[in-house]
């Protein structure tokens, strides 16, 4: 139950995913995240694979192919007590696995989101990679809250 080690969760198969954006939902979680990245104030990486004015067709296209479900969802939609804990530790934008017995890890951060670059070419990438079916991620980049300047 809850959160797998790292050990753990390499061994362990995916059984769905869950994409957390960094952003809230609802009409009004909606309105401020749209004003807010108009005026350069909101930044979701996740938001910017899944979406222009709306969802990608190549995203849905992707989801198709991977063989496992994957799940959107706001920050404030997240109920999922094992889920919420692995997010309270990473921060957001997330893409969390989940594996048979129930438990979520952290499989692409927000370093990663953003080095996809709004690609779901990319991110479809560096997913397979993450979970060992595919070409590998590039490295991961360095979280500034573990920098050591």
């Amino acid at each position: 139950m809850g959160e797998t080690t790292d050990a753990a969760a390499s061994a362990a198969p995916t059984i769905d995913y869950l994409g957390v954006y960094d952003a809230d939902g609802g009409v009004v979680g909606e309105v401020r995240y749209v004003i807010g990245h108009l005026l350069g104030r909101a930044e979701c990486a996740l938001c910017d694979i899944t979406h222009t004015w709306r969802r990608k067709p190549a995203w849905d296209a992707m989801v198709a192919r991977l063989g496992a479900s994957f799940a959107l969802a706001h920050r404030n939609e997240v109920t999922d007590a094992a889920a919420q804990a692995v997010i309270a530790e990473t921060g957001l934008p997330v893409v969390l696995a989940r594996d048979p017995a129930g438990g979520w890890r952290a499989v692409l951060r927000r370093a990663d989101l953003e080095r996809a670059g709004g690609s779901v070419d990319e991110f479809e990438r560096m997913l397979l990679g993450a979970r060992g079916t595919g070409p590998s991620p590039a490295p991961p980049a360095q979280d500034a809250r573990s920098s050591s300047t």
